[in-house]
């Protein structure tokens, strides 16, 4: 039997900051996808995201128990990724090397979607299978005027939801434009537990905001942007961890409300609630300003504005965006997302021999301005 004709079963595991996401494909077939929503207070009690492993490692075989398949029965492991050192776009396999940065963060970012190698790696590694990433989210393909800061030697760097992004961006471009991505000019916009908005510039993702490090629309878990004074003043009577964990995991709407759980939310604002009507508008309106940002980096030149995430399940995200941002470029709305099958199909054209991987170097994409004393 050739490598096409074998049939491969793929297991796809996506941690997000609420949520852990697990499908099993069978070739280019998936045969289920699961996703178990996490409270704000089931996480927090874990003291940083790596310890969230054990727990994440149960729900994934609690799936797989309830679906009828053992573990070992699968042939290769797939995981979201980040916060190992910045990464070109594409496959990837994983490795002790890339295991041991994304546990150190040594990208710097501590989102939960590291925990995707993690996961797939010890899973390889317990069941002496391959193990892949795909476009995680310390994929750099920045410009400098996006890395410049007013701080000596403190860079912005690309920490995003890049593979849905890209994996919707490429799907539209196919689809519905007749083009290939490489050939068209969009601003993407992931929606959900966190918010990021990147500007594609045929085929690049050159701008965007750092999602989990505090900058731009504060989110169910995040706090955005705030201003520095404010914010040192914040420190001043609480601590730099404090901010450090809603940057991430304790800000938006868990700060504000208790809770990450949209639903919650929403359904307040329903009811009338005014202090759920002014969080929730003023999130939109954070949304569609970063939406302009990134609309001035292709200089207005915009083929289309693509919404995506979990949070376009409320239809006043994506009319709020019409509303404000519909002058720009047509506005399209991809609900959820499209990472299972962005991670499940190169993979397996890696299995099939089709596509080589690449192998993770421990450098950085871009290591600063050479010559220059920024």
């Amino acid at each position: 039997m050739s490598a096409d004709e074998k049939k491969y079963k793929l297991l796809i595991i996506n941690p997000g900051s609420t949520s852990t996401k697990v499908s099993l494909f069978e070739n280019e077939t998936s045969v289920f996808e699961k996703s178990l929503f996490h409270d704000a207070d089931v996480l927090l009690t874990f003291p940083h995201v790596n310890d969230q492993m054990p727990f994440r490692y149960e729900v994934i075989m609690n799936m797989l128990k309830a679906e009828g398949y053992k573990a070992s029965e699968i042939d290769v492991f797939v995981g979201r990724g980040g916060s190992a050192c910045t990464q070109p776009g594409g496959i990837t396999k994983i490795d002790q090397k890339l295991y041991d940065d994304t546990v150190a963060a040594v990208g710097g970012s501590e989102h939960p979607a590291k925990l995707g190698v993690m996961l797939a790696w010890k899973f390889a590694q317990e069941f002496n299978k391959p193990a892949f990433t795909l476009n995680p989210t310390n994929v750099d393909e920045y410009g400098d005027y996006a890395r410049l800061t007013g701080i000596k030697g403190i860079y912005r760097v690309s920490h995003s939801h890049v593979l849905n992004q890209k994996a919707v961006a490429e799907y539209h471009a196919e689809h519905v434009l007749n083009k290939r991505y490489e050939d068209c000019n969009f601003v993407v916009a992931h929606i959900d537990g966190g918010i990021t908005v990147s500007a594609h510039d045929h085929g690049k993702m050159v701008d965007g905001n750092m999602g989990a490090d505090g900058e731009g629309a504060f989110t169910p878990t995040r706090i955005g942007s705030v201003p520095v004074l404010s914010l040192l003043d914040y420190i001043e009577k609480h601590s730099v961890a404090d901010v450090r964990l809603r940057c991430s995991r304790a800000g938006g709407f868990v700060d504000l409300f208790g809770t990450a759980n949209a639903d919650t939310i929403h359904e307040l604002l329903e009811k009338g609630d005014r202090k759920a009507d002014l969080v929730w508008n003023t999130m939109l309106y954070q949304i569609c300003k970063m939406i302009g940002e990134m609309s001035c980096v292709l200089c207005g030149k915009v083929d289309g504005i693509l919404l995506t995430g979990g949070l376009l399940r409320f239809a006043d995200v994506k009319s709020t965006v019409e509303k404000r941002c519909g002058w720009i470029a047509p506005i399209f709305d991809y609900p959820g997302e499209m990472e299972q099958e962005a991670l499940a199909l190169p993979a397996l054209k890696v299995m099939q021999g089709k596509v080589t991987p690449l192998t993770y170097t421990g450098k950085p994409v871009w290591n600063g301005f050479e010559g220059l004393d920024l």
